[in-house]
């Protein structure tokens, strides 16, 4: 007799949940207006992930800013150069990878790392957004991740942290391709400038790091 959550008792949602979610987040970041929060999700990580790399080393964060179209903006001071400029996309993953995983370990602990963003997010409010655009971006941002403590089914906070976490790391592994434009500008320009390591082959690390974070995530056992 088969035992209780082996793979012959799961559900077919249970047993390709993860490949189901990241469907799902391919769908959602191409619906109008529905993909916008995902998208501000999406550009806060990878800001905040300067930010705090600045910090980390020694520099510190003069304001972030995010625009409706998904784009964002990081103004550090200080720090290692070299460090900020990595862990744009690679902090992404990382917090893609993060929010996914501790949404998916047990539904108390997805609530506790949903109150960690909550302050994250509170903190870069009070101390970093100085115009009332990102003010607004970034209140938005808050208001989803409070409304999540109101679901009474935790399956569905579950669910909606998982998507947020899907959206983060796709992005992760899309735009840093963005990059390969010919203009030497961003994340990739700065690394090659400083290293004299090209722009493509920090792009192809950044692509690398997502793809492994995938991996990582198709392969854990979460039930």
């Amino acid at each position: 007799m088969p035992e209780k959550n082996s793979p012959d008792t799961l559900s077919f949602t249970e047993k390709y949940r993860f490949w189901l979610i990241l469907l799902a987040a391919v769908i959602l970041v191409e619906i109008p207006f529905v993909s916008l929060p995902f998208k501000w999700f999406e550009s806060y990580f990878h800001e905040i992930s300067h930010g705090l790399a600045a910090i980390l080393t020694g520099g510190s964060i003069i304001n972030i800013q995010l625009f409706p179209n998904g784009a964002g903006l990081c103004t550090t001071q200080g720090g290692s150069r070299f460090i900020v400029s990595f862990f744009g996309y690679a902090g992404a993953v990382y917090w893609g990878v993060a929010i996914y995983y501790f949404a998916s370990v047990h539904k108390r602990v997805a609530q506790i790392f949903s109150a960690v963003i909550i302050v994250l997010l509170l903190s870069t409010i009070i101390f970093w957004i100085r115009d009332i655009l990102s003010f607004v971006i970034m209140a938005v941002l808050l208001a989803i991740t409070l409304i999540k403590f109101k679901l009474q089914n935790l399956r569905y906070f579950q669910i909606m942290l998982q998507l947020i976490g899907a959206t983060i790391l796709l992005n992760s592994i899309k735009s840093p391709w963005y990059l390969v434009d010919g203009r030497s500008l961003g994340d990739g320009a700065t690394l090659a400038n400083l290293t004299a390591i090209p722009e493509f082959v920090w792009v192809c690390i950044w692509f690398a790091l997502g793809i492994l974070g995938l991996i990582k995530l198709a392969k854990a056992k979460f039930i």
